[in-house]
């Protein structure tokens, strides 16, 4: 069986009853023997006061002595440990205790992962009273060797604390007795005390002090457990004074366990109201009050109106101003454009004006090199929720000179896509679902060549006259615009190439 608390898993001499032969105080038989290899030092050493679950007379409140063993190669050495505790206070005390642990330790931690933890309830402990324990590890260090142990500090508080008080000699002195003591002034010469007796006297003694005593009296009730109440006299300013409960009960005589409250104004009950002139003044405002109170209402109405209407119009009027997720925009261009004057600028602006992800077969050579030309604007049509056919006849010689000694000029294209993907995507250009995705751009003044005359059918837009409408159509979802003659023009067009 595993190693658990000390109470199921080590074996405490004169643990089951307070025999003397638990209390230990010389060294142990394994001193006198010498050892090659010893176990080391505890982890840590901890200590607390519980209440205990079977009574003892009068030691009902005993010491929770709970240790950690190191994790090291030692652990393997250790049989025991011994536990001794001295205590100060009117008298001295001194008394140790041995744990043998049941069986060899296998490993240097719990098979849970945890340290090894052990605990012994035994030592009792007495109120107000300073403390030392110490333990260490047994077989200890040889004779004159350096025998590692730990010790801490404990000092047990008294009978007001939340464990101590359950001492019997606490409950004697009244630690359980609640009064719940309520104290006011019921003027400037009587303070009325409120308070709970106890059944275990009927003798008390009330004092009301400010810096001084200035008050005191004699209580006796012979209703015990009952709500009692008293007058005590002052001699001078009572309220925020504190209260001091005595009481004389015959276990502990004159050292019971006093209580103390606080002197509070006591409640007006069943005096005249003193603000009827008031009231009345009040009363003669009402009729003032209400338009007033109409109009502020009315006032904040009409802004609240007016400050939806101007949101509402500024929403309408500034829609580029809402956030929207990037689109992603597939650019298809002929090759006689100038890539760095027309395509390069064209997608800057798509990018920081109308927070887009461009898609240039220029950019993606590689991919196209290894899909194959058709299989990749298949794939980049379906990624993208728009597709733009950039035109521009404006094809002038300082632009062909430029774009021809510059890399990326039509020249250097080793496989002009313009045509491939409007052969490819002529289809979407019949059915109304898909036309919205297709967008025509020119710079200039739009001039189709015959060939893709069937661009005609999408929207175009002229750079930079339309741009805030053009920036508007790329958010759009769908096109509810009335096409008409424009599928029979795509539809003759696309069925004749």
């Amino acid at each position: 069986m595993w190693l658990v608390v000390l109470r199921w898993a080590v074996l405490c001499w004169g643990a089951v009853t307070p025999e003397p032969s638990r209390f230990l105080p010389g060294p142990s038989p394994e001193w006198t023997v010498r050892h090659t290899l010893t176990p080391g030092d505890l982890r840590d050493l901890r200590v607390e006061p519980v209440i205990s679950s079977v009574a003892m007379e009068d030691n009902s409140i005993l010491m929770n002595i709970s240790w950690v063993l190191r994790a090291d190669a030692s652990i393997r050495l250790l049989t025991a440990t011994k536990i001794c505790v001295t205590g100060k206070s009117n008298f001295q005390s001194y008394s140790c205790v041995r744990c043998n642990y049941t069986e060899a330790f296998q490993t240097q931690t719990r098979p849970s992962g945890g340290k090894w933890t052990f605990s012994y309830i035994g030592f009792p402990v007495e109120l107000n009273t300073h403390y030392f324990i110490g333990a260490h590890n047994i077989p200890n260090a040889d004779m004159n060797g350096d025998s590692p142990s730990m010790s801490v500090n404990f000092t047990s508080p008294g009978c007001l604390d939340h464990v101590m008080k359950y001492k019997k000699k606490c409950i004697e002195a009244g630690s359980l007795w609640d009064p719940n003591i309520t104290a006011c002034k019921k003027n400037e010469e009587i303070v009325e005390v409120n308070f709970t007796t106890s059944p275990l006297g009927n003798r008390y003694m009330a004092f009301i002090q400010s810096n001084i005593v200035i008050g005191m009296s004699h209580v006796s009730e012979q209703n015990k457990g009952t709500r009692t109440s008293v007058l005590v006299p002052v001699t001078g300013e009572s309220e925020g004074a504190v209260v001091q409960l005595t009481p004389y009960f015959h276990t502990c005589g004159n050292d019971c366990i006093g209580r103390k409250g606080i002197v509070v104004l006591c409640p007006q009950t069943g005096a005249p109201f003193p603000l009827d002139n008031n009231r009345s003044g009040l009363s003669g405002w009402i009729p003032l009050l209400l338009p007033a109170l109409l109009v502020a209402t009315c006032v904040l109405a009409i802004g609240i109106c007016l400050k939806w209407r101007h949101e509402k119009i500024k929403k309408t009027s500034f829609p580029s101003a809402v956030l929207l997720p990037p689109i992603k925009i597939l650019v298809v261009y002929p090759s006689e454009i100038c890539f760095h004057h027309t395509v390069c600028y064209f997608t800057e602006f798509l990018q920081n004006h109308c927070r887009s992800e461009v898609i240039l077969d220029k950019w993606q050579k590689k991919k196209i090199a290894e899909m194959g030309p058709v299989q990749w604007l298949t794939t980049q049509k379906k990624a993208a929720d728009k597709v733009i056919f950039l035109l521009s006849n404006d094809v002038n010689a300082m632009c062909d000179g430029t774009c021809g000694k510059s890399e990326g000029s039509p020249r250097e294209n080793s496989q002009d896509l313009f045509p491939l993907a409007f052969n490819l995507f002529c289809s979407d250009l019949r059915s109304q679902t898909h036309l919205h995705k297709y967008l025509v751009v020119y710079f200039r003044e739009a001039d189709t060549k015959d060939d893709y005359n069937a661009l005609h059918v999408c929207p175009m837009y002229h750079l930079m006259k339309d741009a805030a409408t053009f920036c508007t159509e790329l958010f759009h979802v769908e096109q509810h615009v009335s096409v008409g003659k424009r599928f029979q023009a795509c539809h003759n067009r696309c069925s004749s190439l």
